[in-house]
């Protein structure tokens, strides 16, 4: 569920604050893989960027994809 605090919530707070994200809207995802706490994730945003969000996402997945695919190489 995307809803309610995730195990790393407190480190993406600190990031979110250190950005000023709080005081402007938008948001972050915080992902982690191999945590000291395990795999897991936390997301804090306005509403607007919460809908936004999948979205942006798959658009990352895809680009992630194609890359990993040769087909967007660096040149």
């Amino acid at each position: 569920m995307t809803i309610g605090p995730g195990k790393y919530d407190d480190i993406c707070t600190q990031i979110r604050e250190q950005l000023g994200i709080a005081d402007t809207g938008g948001g972050i995802a915080l992902m982690i893989i191999g945590g000291n706490r395990g795999d897991g994730f936390s997301i804090q945003a306005d509403l607007e960027t919460t809908f936004a969000m999948p979205a942006l996402l798959l658009q990352v997945a895809m680009k992630m994809q194609s890359d990993l695919q040769g087909e967007g190489k660096p040149s």
